[in-house]
């Protein structure tokens, strides 16, 4: 998941040489963006990441306060809280893993005439942990669900929390989806669970 933050200044695509119309993983050239941007320009949060813009389109289309849950790890810092608040004003109840040491996802996108440019940083993102799909009122929403979407990039981040939801659903006829858009996330899960279980990998 990531704060998403909007701007369109040339200049500072040249300082922190992004290309026009891309993608990219944030580098420790990148990291001072962030701050420099929230404190010198009138930026908008936008609580995204995909999967956290797909509830949040599914909670849209629904109309009823809480009729969607979303998972996920943010830092324990300012950036986290804006998420919080964020999700909340949208109808999604979220209930966040906070990891105390690293920063909370975000992602800069810089819009300059028609063209735009994402620079991201999954910070805690990366950091969830299986424990706090187990707590009690976070499974009890695993229990209550009937659907379930997963990001792609989730499988290497926590293919045990994966595995957990998915054998919930098969024992429950419930509906699972996960995006397998990207062929190295796939490829790693693939080599886990093989190191896992090797009957699990046909």
């Amino acid at each position: 998941m990531a704060l998403k933050h909007f701007f369109v200044f040339a200049f500072v695509c040249d300082r922190y040489g992004i290309t026009l119309n891309n993608v990219i993983l944030a580098e420790d050239k990148h990291k001072p963006m962030y701050d420099e941007r929230t404190e010198k320009y009138n930026v908008e949060f936008i609580a995204g990441g995909a999967t956290q813009n797909s509830i949040k389109v599914a909670q849209w289309m629904l109309q009823v306060p809480g009729a969607t849950s979303y998972m996920g790890g943010i830092g324990n810092d300012k950036y986290g809280e804006e998420m919080k608040k964020n999700s909340r004003l949208a109808g999604v109840n979220v209930q966040y893993y906070e990891d105390e040491t690293t920063p909370t996802g975000t992602c800069s996108v810089c819009v300059v005439g028609g063209e735009r440019s994402l620079v991201a940083n999954l910070g805690a993102a990366n950091c969830y942990k299986t424990e706090h799909l187990k707590r009690p009122e976070n499974w009890a929403l695993v229990e209550k669900a009937k659907y379930f979407y997963i990001a792609g990039f989730f499988l290497t981040v926590s293919p045990d929390s994966i595995q957990l939801v998915a054998e919930h659903v098969a024992a429950n006829n419930k509906i699972f989806t996960i995006p397998l858009l990207s062929v190295s996330s796939s490829r790693m899960c693939r080599r886990k669970l093989s190191l896992k279980d090797p009957s699990l990998i046909n």
